[in-house]
């Protein structure tokens, strides 16, 4: 039976509810009715429900700020809001306090049980997943109690050397462990969710152990099953393998193997992906420590690569240097005209580059810094003051360290880019727009020149031919062809309506050395010759 609490300040809205909704055929009982969120939390601390269906306008408390408290307080209930058209934006708010569904209003009997059903669902899934961590913290503790937590003890001593290596052995001897002579290695696994990558409070960090020692039981059977070594737990959170097998090229694949199938079975059976470092070969017992830190330094490489790391010391080259001099010129290039595609294209370039060295993460940020201080560099060659440079800098590689993960840095400086290209593009259409004036200016000043061209102007204005063209073109719309024909034929049409000048005469005056090209030219440009257009407008 399914206990459904409803809340909403029209007492119209809850009868109908109420008296439309056969709760019985649905396995539910509705316990009770409240018009507004103060009554409701009163309701739900004395007699606890599974569903809620609340409005979110209400007095004294809404329905989001019950919302919020029913999921610090009852996190296991599940909350449906109802909203008008007006009210959804703000209802989406309430995603942060894990509402389980949104309802327009006004809502039918049809939706309303519809709803029902999958809330249904949704409460006993919470159910089965209390249920599931009850039994687990239940194993958990008989686990502590009983030998497997000694073997485990004993083996994270040996291999972590914090006793003598001799009493380690005759120890493990006692519990009937015997290390196989030869090649051994050590396999750490560690869980994502529960790891620096990830944001971990104070609950996560309750959960971590049973999730562990789900991880451990799943190691113990598969690695048992494969008769390749021995699983240990090493304090709450990770869990270890010490492989004894004889080094080959067979064997390595083997471990692979086993530690894959581990984090598929753990995938399967909890829903969280582990990550795991498989360290070198070693002989002797008293270099099992070794073997060990080099799996955790290949752990250390999931700020790289992202959750779902499997990576053999044997085959890794470690530390590797990103030589990003290349992609730096073209991020330049890029930044500077404002080109926000390409940018991103490159970023993405210098992060594959990065993770390719498989670099740990202080080498991997030293890298953005270098990013970093070519943007900076940038800036400062657009006039912006060295001073506001440096503190960008600072607080932009503050925020990339910030990031538990590499994309997540990356993407913060990639935005620094972006933020500098806007910057670049601004300045640009300053000094383009300047220019364009300046050109049109020039050519209204020399248009009676005959022997005016591109050259000159651009000599002028100690720029390209090819530079000025784009931008010209880009600010006026036209090309410095069109400006100046524009300009003489206006200057014609003001001669010819204005004084008695001949055609030759007002040819010469702006910029024609030929008077019948000119009058060819005025005629394309008018849809009349110069005498035609004076008669009409001399009238």
């Amino acid at each position: 039976m399914y206990r459904i609490l409803l809340v909403d300040d029209e007492i119209l809205v809850r009868d109908a509810i109420r008296e439309n909704i056969d709760w019985a055929s649905m396995d539910c009982v509705l316990a009770g009715d409240c018009e507004n969120g103060k009554q409701a939390w009163d309701f739900i601390q004395k007699e606890p429900v599974d569903i809620v269906l609340t409005d979110i306008l209400m007095p004294y408390v809404d329905g989001l700020e019950l919302a919020r408290l029913i999921h610090e307080g009852y996190p296991d209930t599940v909350v449906v809001i109802f909203s008008g058209f007006g009210e959804f934006e703000y209802a989406k708010k309430a995603m942060q306090y894990n509402v389980s569904e949104y309802l327009l209003k006004p809502v039918t009997s049809a939706e309303l049980r519809q709803v029902i059903g999958k809330m249904k669902e949704i409460v006993d899934e919470k159910r089965r997943k209390r249920q599931e961590m009850e039994r687990l913290d239940r194993t958990q503790e008989q686990y502590f109690r009983n030998e497997a937590l000694i073997r485990s003890k004993a083996l994270e001593a040996l291999v972590n050397q914090t006793r003598d290596i001799r009493e380690s052995l005759e120890e493990l001897r006692r519990l009937e462990i015997e290390l196989t002579p030869g090649s051994c290695k050590v396999a750490v696994f560690d869980l994502d969710a529960y790891s620096e990558i990830a944001e971990v409070d104070a609950e996560k960090l309750q959960e971590s152990a049973l999730m562990a020692f789900v991880l451990y039981n799943i190691s113990t059977e598969i690695v048992t099953e494969e008769k390749l070594g021995i699983a240990y737990q090493e304090g709450d959170s990770r869990v270890c393998i010490l492989f004894m097998t004889p080094k080959t090229k067979e064997a390595d694949l083997a471990v692979q193997e086993v530690c894959r199938r581990i984090q598929r079975m753990v995938f399967e059976t909890i829903g969280i992906v582990a990550s795991a470092g498989i360290g070198g070969w070693v002989r002797e017992p008293e270099e099992l420590r070794i073997s060990r830190n080099q799996a955790l330094e290949l752990l250390k490489r999931r700020y790289l690569t992202g959750p779902g790391l499997l990576l053999d010391y044997e085959q890794c080259i470690l530390n590797g240097t990103a030589d990003i001099t290349g992609e730096l010129e073209e991020l330049d290039e890029a930044v500077h005209g404002g080109e926000e595609e390409r940018i991103r294209s490159l970023m993405l370039e210098i992060s594959e580059k990065i993770r390719e060295t498989m670099a740990e993460r202080t080498r991997a940020l030293v890298r953005l810094q270098q990013v970093i201080r070519r943007i900076g560099e940038i800036r400062m060659t657009l006039s912006e003051p060295k001073e506001t440079v440096f503190r960008l800098n600072e607080e932009y590689f503050r925020k990339a360290a910030e990031e538990r993960t590499f994309g997540d840095a990356v993407e913060r400086v990639t935005g620094y880019a972006v933020d500098t290209s806007l910057l670049a593009r601004r300045m640009n259409s300053t000094g383009a727009q300047m220019q364009a004036r300046l050109a049109s200016d020039y050519i209204r000043q020399n248009y009676s020149d005959p022997t005016l061209s591109l050259n000159d102007l651009c000599s002028y204005l100690n720029v390209s031919v090819s530079y000025f063209s784009s931008f010209y073109k880009e600010q006026t719309g036209e090309t410095f062809t069109e400006t100046l024909g524009k300009i003489r034929m206006e200057k014609a049409k003001e001669l010819l309506r204005n004084t008695t000048l001949r055609n030759y005469e007002i040819a010469e005056k702006v910029g024609f050395s030929d008077p019948h090209y000119f009058g060819i030219a005025f005629k394309k440009a008018t849809g009349q010759t110069p005498m035609e257009y004076a008669k009409e407008k001399r009238r």
